[in-house]
């Protein structure tokens, strides 16, 4: 199993960084790069919890996002992914920073295929730098 953690800073408050990794609504793709709107369905919401699929056609996920709207921490379960399958996931932990939120990520994934495998081995030297740049924009992070 692969493992990575980094952090960053937000300028928005823990509840606007909570708002923004838990809004499935129609212009989630456009928010996040990461994600294309023929890769993004949202296939059950609840209180505090919601079943989506995104992605790309070269990486999607289908996952389990969990949260308490009064809480700091968002935890993202996957459930099917085209490079890793089943298992794993996100851990988003909010804390207040300044005039901002420091926000703590871990992922680990579960390869489950060869190309998976070798991925999952390239993810602690490769990963920080690009997930951070790719969560600077929908997370207004320095």
């Amino acid at each position: 199993m692969a493992v990575v953690r980094f952090h960053l800073v937000s300028t928005l408050s823990p509840k606007d960084v909570m708002g923004v990794l838990t809004d499935f609504g129609p212009g989630r793709p456009q928010a996040w790069p990461t994600i294309d709107a023929e890769h993004f369905t949202v296939h059950q919401l609840g209180d505090g919890w919601a079943e989506v699929t995104e992605g790309t056609a070269a990486a999607w996920e289908r996952a389990r996002y969990e949260w308490n709207p009064e809480g700091d921490k968002v935890t993202i379960t996957t459930l099917d992914s085209k490079l890793f399958g089943a298992g794993g996931g996100w851990v988003f932990t909010m804390t207040p920073e300044g005039d901002g939120t420091r926000v703590d990520v871990e992922l680990t994934r579960q390869p489950g295929t060869l190309k998976g495998k070798v991925l999952a081995s390239l993810l602690p030297l490769a990963a920080p730098a690009s997930l951070r740049k790719s969560f600077a924009v929908p997370l207004k992070a320095k």
